[in-house]
This record gives C-alpha cells, sequence and structure tokens, in this order.
C-alpha cells in the first residue's frame, strides 16, 4: 500500500506515520519498495512473512479477548 493511503486510511501526519513505519520495518513486519512514477517518489509498504503472522496472532488474541472479556460471551452476552 502507498505511504500517502496508509496516512488517509489512518489519519496520521507523514512525520507519525514515518516513524511507526521505520519500527514496524526495523522490526522486520514490513517491507519497503521506492519507486519514481512520473518524476514522483512513491513508497510502498507491504506486510512480511512475519508481519502477517505477527498480526494474524495479534487479531486472535484480540478476538478471544472480545468474547471471552467483560460483556463477552462468557459473561452473560451471546454470541452472534
Amino acid at each position: 500500500m502507498r505511504f500517502s493511503r496508509l496516512k488517509e486510511l489512518l489519519e496520521e501526519t507523514d512525520g507519525s506515520l514515518g516513524a511507526h513505519l521505520l519500527k514496524l520495518e526495523k522490526e522486520g513486519y514490513v517491507a519497503v519498495r521506492k519507486e519514481f512514477r512520473d518524476r514522483k517518489p512513491v513508497t510502498w509498504y507491504s506486510l512480511t512473512r512475519r508481519g502477517r503472522e505477527t498480526l494474524h496472532s495479534h487479531l486472535g488474541s484480540l478476538t478471544r479477548l472480545l468474547r471471552h472479556g467483560p460483556g463477552g460471551s462468557l459473561h452473560g452476552r451471546k454470541e452472534r
């Protein structure tokens, strides 16, 4: 995904998003590719295998928390 699209979706500033992406890149969660289109720089980000696996695990943990935490199915709320 292009940096500009991530910035738009996340409603972040250039500096804030750039700092977060740099940390994710250093940890091996995202890969970066830079190119020029019509003489303008374009930066692309994609999840690495490690990034995908970690995100999947994190989302699974959040799902379990929502299901079993306060207000979840184990506390009187029915699952949909």
